[in-house]
C-alpha cells in the first residue's frame, strides 16, 4: 500500500481569526479549498473555519 503526502495545516475561524484546530489534508492534487463547520470556544458556537498554512 502506498503512502499518501499529507500536510499539517491549521484551521482558522472566519469569525475571530483564532487558529483553533490542526488537522492533515493530502497534498497530492494541487491546492484544496477545505472549510468546515467547528466549535469556537471564543463565541461558544460553531462557525466556518478554513484551511491556514503556516
Amino acid at each position: 500500500m502506498a503512502k499518501e503526502n499529507r500536510e499539517m495545516v491549521w484551521l482558522q475561524c472566519t469569525e475571530t481569526g483564532d487558529l483553533n484546530y490542526r488537522t492533515q489534508i493530502k497534498v497530492a492534487g494541487g491546492v484544496q479549498k477545505v472549510e468546515l463547520k467547528k466549535y469556537n470556544p471564543r463565541l461558544r458556537k460553531h462557525t466556518l473555519h478554513k484551511v491556514k498554512r503556516k
